[in-house]
């Protein structure tokens, strides 16, 4: 049975919590006084994240996550309602990449790309969103990538994934309008996280020398995974009557001596 929540309790999910900007996003909202929820298919790593936050001082849980099971996202919905109250903050940000070229990677692969980051994020609003709707209160905020605008090569399943995600969260806004529950997209540009550490490094380093190619890399500088959960910080705790609907974070480009201008 789900337990109440105080008006002014913001229990928060955070999907994907196990790494990069999961964690930090954890980490940033258990700070700013949200109750959290972790979840994520490594769960040892979020136990460790959940312990970390109630060692200083905040409220965390951990609990197995696998957004392609609609079994798994229920669970998880119930445990967490049941430990921490009515969800009134939701993070959807489980996702996964792996490089390679779209006329050699299988279909079943293709598909299963999506399945994490494009339909996993739909069953994470089945879950949450309809008593969102009901209590008239609600953010969900739904973690992109600047691939949805701008498509990187041997990346296709991402990419094509993320474009389709800001596609669901822009119907999704408009169907949310007048009911009290924002809907959000933050969109990253390149980053240093846990996502692409399990690629084999031979290819990794061909996939960024492709961006450079291409003009997708104007400098060297990447994000801290840190940068996105400040920003989903402020989307969150935006006083009502605010919605921050899309905000794009994007490095840096390193000052360039006067030599160089």
């Amino acid at each position: 049975m789900a337990r109440l929540t105080h008006p002014d309790r913001r229990p928060a999910v955070v999907t994907g919590a196990s790494s990069g900007i999961g964690t930090e996003t954890a980490r940033a909202l258990a700070a700013a006084g949200l109750p959290v929820a972790l979840g994520a298919r490594r769960i040892d790593a979020c136990a460790e994240v959940a312990a970390e936050i109630r060692a200083a001082g905040g409220e965390a849980f951990a609990h197995p996550l696998d957004v392609t099971s609609d079994d798994s996202v229920a669970e998880f919905a119930d445990k967490v309602a049941a430990e921490l109250g009515e969800v009134e903050v939701v993070v959807s940000n489980a996702g996964v990449v792996a490089p390679g070229t779209l006329v050699e990677i299988t279909s079943e692969r293709f598909g299963g790309e999506l399945d994490v980051n494009l339909v996993g994020a739909h069953r994470v609003v089945r879950a949450f969103a309809p008593g969102m709707v009901a209590r008239q209160r609600g953010d969900l905020v739904f973690v992109s990538s600047d691939v949805a605008v701008r498509p990187r090569p041997f990346m296709a399943a991402y990419s094509a994934s993320k474009w389709g995600l800001e596609g669901l969260v822009g119907a999704l806004q408009m169907e949310l309008e007048g009911t009290g529950v924002r809907a959000s997209v933050i969109r990253p540009g390149p980053t240093w996280s846990g996502m692409g550490s399990d690629w084999d490094a031979d290819e990794g380093s061909f996939v960024l020398n492709q961006w450079i190619r291409f003009g997708l890399a104007r400098h060297p500088h990447f994000l801290k995974a840190s940068a996105h959960a400040e920003a989903i910080t402020t989307i969150v705790t935006a006083p009502r009557g605010v919605h921050l609907s899309l905000i794009d974070v994007n490095p840096e480009a390193p000052i360039q001596s006067t030599e160089e201008a």
